[in-house]
Protein backbone atom coordinates (compact mmCIF):
# COMPACT_ATOMS: atom_id res chain seq x y z
CA UNK A 1 0.00 0.00 0.00
CA UNK A 2 1.39 3.33 -0.77
CA UNK A 3 0.44 6.60 0.35
CA UNK A 4 1.27 9.94 -1.12
CA UNK A 5 0.47 13.03 0.34
CA UNK A 6 1.28 16.55 -1.92
CA UNK A 7 1.08 20.31 -0.75
CA UNK A 8 -0.96 22.46 -3.69
CA UNK A 9 -0.13 26.26 -4.09
CA UNK A 10 -2.49 28.11 -6.60
CA UNK A 11 -0.87 31.38 -7.93
CA UNK A 12 -3.00 33.02 -10.84
CA UNK A 13 -4.04 30.37 -13.37
CA UNK A 14 -1.84 28.19 -12.43
CA UNK A 15 -1.56 25.14 -9.49
CA UNK A 16 1.73 23.03 -8.59
CA UNK A 17 2.00 20.39 -6.17
CA UNK A 18 5.07 18.76 -4.38
CA UNK A 19 4.93 15.78 -3.07
CA UNK A 20 5.64 16.13 1.18
CA UNK A 21 8.08 13.39 1.04
CA UNK A 22 9.42 12.39 -2.01
CA UNK A 23 9.97 14.11 -5.49
CA UNK A 24 6.59 13.63 -7.24
CA UNK A 25 5.91 17.31 -8.46
CA UNK A 26 3.15 18.62 -11.06
CA UNK A 27 1.40 22.32 -12.36
CA UNK A 28 -2.16 22.86 -14.15
CA UNK A 29 -4.22 25.01 -14.77
CA UNK A 30 -6.84 23.73 -12.10
CA UNK A 31 -7.20 21.83 -9.46
CA UNK A 32 -9.00 19.03 -11.55
CA UNK A 33 -6.21 18.61 -13.67
CA UNK A 34 -3.60 18.84 -11.09
CA UNK A 35 -5.37 15.81 -9.23
CA UNK A 36 -5.67 13.88 -12.34
CA UNK A 37 -1.47 14.31 -13.35
CA UNK A 38 -0.92 13.36 -9.23
CA UNK A 39 -3.26 10.14 -9.41
CA UNK A 40 -1.24 9.41 -12.83
CA UNK A 41 2.53 9.96 -11.02
CA UNK A 42 1.78 8.14 -7.93
CA UNK A 43 0.80 4.85 -9.97
CA UNK A 44 3.56 5.16 -12.29
CA UNK A 45 5.74 4.70 -8.83
CA UNK A 46 2.94 2.50 -6.85
CA UNK A 47 0.32 -0.21 -9.08
CA UNK A 48 -0.74 -2.41 -6.42
CA UNK A 49 -4.13 -2.31 -6.58
CA UNK A 50 -7.32 0.64 -6.32
CA UNK A 51 -6.77 3.99 -5.60
CA UNK A 52 -8.57 6.15 -3.22
CA UNK A 53 -7.87 9.89 -3.41
CA UNK A 54 -8.86 13.14 -1.10
CA UNK A 55 -8.37 16.71 -2.22
CA UNK A 56 -9.10 19.21 0.57
CA UNK A 57 -8.42 23.05 0.68
CA UNK A 58 -6.67 24.86 3.45
CA UNK A 59 -7.41 28.26 2.07
CA UNK A 60 -8.63 29.40 -1.07
CA UNK A 61 -5.09 28.91 -2.57
CA UNK A 62 -3.50 26.32 -0.64
CA UNK A 63 -4.73 22.25 -0.54
CA UNK A 64 -3.84 18.99 0.32
CA UNK A 65 -3.94 16.46 -1.91
CA UNK A 66 -3.44 12.68 -0.61
CA UNK A 67 -3.45 9.64 -2.96
CA UNK A 68 -3.63 5.81 -1.44
CA UNK A 69 -2.91 2.98 -3.25
CA UNK A 70 -3.75 -0.68 -2.55
CA UNK A 71 -4.92 -1.72 0.83
CA UNK A 72 -8.70 -2.79 1.64
CA UNK A 73 -11.50 -1.05 -0.21
CA UNK A 74 -14.29 -1.94 1.82
CA UNK A 75 -13.16 -1.24 5.23
CA UNK A 76 -15.17 0.58 8.38
CA UNK A 77 -16.48 3.73 8.36
CA UNK A 78 -14.94 6.19 10.88
CA UNK A 79 -17.42 9.31 12.08
CA UNK A 80 -16.58 12.50 12.97
CA UNK A 81 -15.76 12.91 16.92
CA UNK A 82 -14.38 10.49 18.01
CA UNK A 83 -17.13 7.76 17.48
CA UNK A 84 -16.76 4.02 16.97
CA UNK A 85 -15.81 2.14 13.90
CA UNK A 86 -19.11 0.82 12.09
CA UNK A 87 -18.86 -2.85 10.94
CA UNK A 88 -17.92 -3.38 7.73
CA UNK A 89 -19.69 -5.98 4.98
CA UNK A 90 -21.94 -8.73 6.90
CA UNK A 91 -22.90 -7.29 10.41
CA UNK A 92 -24.51 -3.89 9.02
CA UNK A 93 -26.18 -6.07 6.43
CA UNK A 94 -27.88 -8.35 8.85
CA UNK A 95 -28.90 -5.95 11.19
CA UNK A 96 -31.02 -3.92 8.37
CA UNK A 97 -33.57 -6.74 7.35
CA UNK A 98 -33.91 -7.30 11.27
CA UNK A 99 -35.38 -3.37 12.15
CA UNK A 100 -37.51 -3.71 8.91
CA UNK A 101 -39.13 -6.95 9.95
CA UNK A 102 -40.02 -5.57 13.06
CA UNK A 103 -41.50 -2.38 11.36
CA UNK A 104 -43.38 -4.55 8.78
CA UNK A 105 -45.23 -6.72 12.07
CA UNK A 106 -45.71 -3.92 13.78
CA UNK A 107 -47.61 -2.65 10.64
CA UNK A 108 -49.61 -6.31 10.30
CA UNK A 109 -50.45 -5.71 13.83
CA UNK A 110 -52.88 -2.69 12.91
CA UNK A 111 -54.32 -4.59 10.83
CA UNK A 112 -55.46 -7.03 13.94
CA UNK A 113 -57.55 -4.27 15.66
CA UNK A 114 -60.67 -4.88 13.36
CA UNK A 115 -60.63 -1.30 12.10
CA UNK A 116 -58.41 0.84 9.90
CA UNK A 117 -57.97 4.93 9.90
CA UNK A 118 -59.17 5.01 6.67
CA UNK A 119 -62.83 3.00 6.71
Amino acid sequence: MGVFTFVCKGSGDEWSAKQLKGDVEASASCTYDLQRKLVQAALAADSSGGVQSSFSYVTPFSAVFQVIIGGSTGGGFVSGGGAAVAPSGGAAAAEAPAAEEKKEEKEESDDDLGFSLFD
